[in-house]
């Protein structure tokens, strides 16, 4: 069932979303060569919790980090390491939620570790966009599909591939709401979005095939075919004047 949010909500979602987006950047400032995935992991807990807040994916169904952080052919999921050492040419997916006030923010970059190649940068800007591409379709009126659709057709021009197996959802009280919001689709099609609804929108785009697999962890999922995957994610909220991103820092 789809929650729509009141205005005080999504005021309040803000406020979630604002920690969230300041705990990503701080990351983001982590991300070099010789840094190891947990050390940045453990900058985003203290940044979370010295804003009076909670890492949302800390013990998510047995999660056992503050954030996913997903490096080179690894889509989501990646589970920090003191092992997991950056080096130049990485890089570094880093998806972060944070729990205040009742209600969640969600989001998520992809980081370039150092000089990275044209063909990686290109990724990401590619990945970058079709997130906003995507976000300029969530207006009161259009359906999940719009979203699905611009997102998949931008994706593909550039010869890149969207994942299937793994789509955006709503936020809320919970982490995960209704509905799914895949980043493929058909224009028209899905449920309509209404002023209230808050999405997260989160294209994972890939170099190679769309397909994934998940490692024995059971948490790590990575491209099949061994090729680099980018992400990035925004919560969004559906208004009767726009759509208003919740995830942006002060």
């Amino acid at each position: 069932m789809v929650i729509l949010k009141t205005a005080r909500e999504i005021a309040a979602m803000r406020q979630a979303g604002r920690i969230s987006a300041g705990a990503l950047r701080e990351a983001g400032k982590a991300v070099e060569p010789g840094v190891s995935t947990l050390e940045i992991d453990t900058i985003i807990r203290s940044y979370i919790e010295k804003q009076g807040a909670v890492p949302s994916f800390l013990g998510y169904g047995g999660f056992p980090a503050s954030a996913c952080i997903s490096v080179n052919n690894v889509v989501i999921h990646g589970i920090p390491s003191a092992k997991e050492i950056l080096k130049e040419g990485d890089i570094v997916s880093i998806d972060v939620g944070a729990y205040f006030g009742g209600y969640h923010g969600d989001n998520a970059c992809t980081f370039p570790c150092g000089d990275i190649s044209p063909e990686a940068r290109n990724l990401l800007d590619t990945t970058r966009e079709a997130l906003y591409q995507g976000i300029q379709q969530a207006v009161a009126g259009n359906r999940l599909g719009d979203i699905g659709s611009t997102v998949q057709r931008y994706v593909e021009a550039r010869s890149y591939s969207v994942v299937r197996d793994f789509v955006g959802h709503g936020v809320g009280a919970k982490l995960h709401e209704d509905p799914r919001v895949p980043n493929y689709g058909t224009p028209g099609r899905g449920v309509r979005l209404l002023p209230g609804m808050t999405i997260a929108i989160e294209p994972m785009v890939t170099q190679g095939t769309h397909k994934v697999r998940i490692l024995p962890d059971k948490w790590t999922t990575v491209t099949a075919d061994g090729k680099l995957a980018a992400h990035f994610e925004h919560t969004v909220a559906v208004t009767s004047s726009g759509p208003l991103i919740l995830t942006l820092p002060d």
